[in-house]
C-alpha cells in the first residue's frame, strides 16, 4: 500500500461547533492572543492507543503500516505535548524510539539472501497493535452493555416469613408528666408578647368631651365614657378632663366630699 494516503472527507472532524453548526476552518477575522490557552482534545490511554488513532485517521491497513508517515505524525504529537508543557510519560518516548528504530532498519539495505530469513521489523509492532485493537473493541462493547446485571445487581429478600417482635418502651406516668412539663417550658420561651396600640386616645376624648358640653350646662363624669370601655375608658376620660382643666377649657366640680365629679365649660360653673 502506498505510504501517501489521504484522509477521507467523511473522516474529517470539525474542531468546534457554534449553535450546532460545525466549523472546519478558523474564521478569517478571529483574533487569538499570543498567550491564549491551547487545548488538545484528543485523549489517549497510551502510545499504542495513539498509534491506533493515527492509523484509523489515515485509513491505513494495520498489516501494512507506513512507518515513515506514522512516525512523523507521532513525533508531531510528542512535540505538541512539549509545547503545551505537558509531562510526557516514559512509554510515549519509548514508543518514539521504537518507531525510529523500525524506520532506520527499513531504510538500511539488507543482503538479498537475508531478505527471506529476517523478520519484518514492523511485525512485532503490528502484533501488539492487533492485540490492543481487539482488547479496545472488547472494552468498548462491554462499555455499551447495560449496567444492570453487569455493575448493578438487583436483590430480592422474602420477608413474609419474618415476624419481628416490636418491644414498646416501659415508661411511667411520672416520666411522661416531666417530659410534658419540659415541652411547656420550651413553648413559653418561644412565645412572643405582642404590644398593640391602645384604641382609646386622650386627645380624642378631650375633643369628644368639648363637643358633648356644647348645649349642655354640665356632665357627670360617668357620662364621659361607656361601660363597654371598662377601666381604660375611665382612665382616659379622667386624664382628658385633667388636661382640659389645665388648659382652662373646663371646670371640674364636686358638690360634696366623695360625690361624683361633674364637668362644665369654663365660666359656666354651677353647683348642683
Amino acid at each position: 500500500m502506498d505510504s501517501e494516503t489521504t484522509v477521507l472527507p467523511e473522516l474529517e472532524q470539525a474542531f468546534a461547533r457554534v449553535n450546532g453548526a460545525p466549523f472546519a476552518q478558523l474564521p478569517e477575522d478571529l483574533y487569538i492572543p499570543p498567550d491564549a490557552l491551547q487545548v488538545f482534545l484528543e485523549l489517549f490511554e497510551g502510545p499504542l492507543d495513539l498509534l491506533l488513532y493515527l492509523i484509523r485517521r489515515q485509513n491505513v491497513d494495520i498489516i501494512n503500516i507506513p512507518i515513515a508517515q506514522i512516525t512523523e505524525q507521532y513525533i508531531t504529537y510528542i512535540n505538541m505535548m512539549r509545547e503545551l508543557d505537558l509531562e510526557l510519560a516514559a512509554e510515549y518516548l519509548v514508543m518514539a524510539a521504537l518507531l525510529a528504530e523500525i524506520k532506520s532498519r527499513m531504510l538500511l539495505p539488507r543482503p538479498p539472501e537475508a531478505e527471506d530469513e529476517d523478520e519484518d521489523p514492523r511485525a512485532t509492532l503490528i502484533r501488539r497493535l492487533q492485540e490492543y485493537e481487539m482488547i479496545k473493541y472488547a472494552a468498548e462493547d462491554i462499555d455499551r452493555m447495560a449496567r444492570l446485571e453487569r455493575d448493578i445487581f438487583l436483590t430480592d429478600v422474602d420477608i413474609t416469613t419474618l415476624n419481628p417482635e416490636i418491644i414498646l418502651p416501659d415508661i411511667e406516668l411520672k416520666e411522661m408528666l416531666l417530659a410534658f412539663q419540659q415541652v411547656l417550658k420550651r413553648v413559653e420561651q418561644l412565645s412572643h408578647h405582642q404590644i398593640t396600640k391602645e384604641p382609646l386616645s386622650v386627645r380624642e376624648r378631650m375633643a369628644t368631651i368639648l363637643a358633648n358640653l356644647k348645649g349642655e350646662d354640665s356632665l357627670l363624669f360617668s357620662q364621659l365614657f361607656t361601660r363597654k370601655e371598662g377601666r381604660h375608658g375611665v382612665v382616659v376620660s379622667f386624664l382628658a378632663i385633667l388636661e382640659l382643666s389645665k388648659e382652662r377649657l373646663i371646670d371640674i366640680i364636686q358638690s360634696e366630699p366623695f360625690a361624683e365629679l361633674r364637668v362644665c365649660s369654663a365660666g359656666n360653673t354651677q353647683t348642683g
